[in-house]
């Protein structure tokens, strides 16, 4: 069974990553969710890579605050594509977050989205337009969302236009 991997590296990640898993539940995509930490357990990281990927895992989104290294070391030990959520929090308020998910070796890619909540959701759609190339019913759900986004920005202007 295909299914997105959602990695986080500590429990109050789930606050701002319950937006992604809304998201896919919306499109009825399967997915898991677990906290495995790049630094506090690294050992439960790599098992759990290996495991999804045997189960069918074919996106991972790993999502974290601070050092967020967790993207990049499930990136290491997978071919599948790999999405980072960096997250707030910190002394930096996220900026090390962005800049420790967005700066991978060349050979280690990671797909890097928004901080937080723009972020999670973004992730989710990331992961549905990959698992989309091999999945037409997918494709079409996605295509139908972007028609209706922007009937509701017509939408939301005819509230409040005024055309001269």
């Amino acid at each position: 069974m295909d299914f997105v991997a959602i990695v986080m590296g500590s429990k109050s990640d789930y606050k701002v990553m319950d937006e992604c898993v809304e998201i896919l539940k919306k499109f009825d995509v399967s997915y898991e969710v677990v906290i495995a930490s790049a630094h506090r357990s690294p050992n439960r990281t790599k098992e759990y890579v290996k495991q999804a990927e045997e189960k069918g895992a074919k996106v991972f989104i790993a999502a974290a605050g601070m050092a967020a290294h967790l993207a990049g070391a499930v990136s290491a030990m997978t071919t599948k594509p790999v999405i980072g959520v960096p997250l707030k929090g910190g002394a930096l308020d996220g900026l090390d977050s962005l800049l420790s998910t967005v700066q991978m070796p060349s050979g280690v890619p990671v797909a890097t989205v928004a901080l937080g909540k723009a972020g999670a959701i973004n992730s989710a759609y990331l992961a549905m337009q990959i698992l989309a190339l091999s999945n037409a019913e997918l494709e079409g759900k996605l295509k139908e969302d972007r028609v209706m986004k922007a009937k509701n920005v017509e939408l939301d202007s005819a509230d409040i236009e005024v055309i001269l």
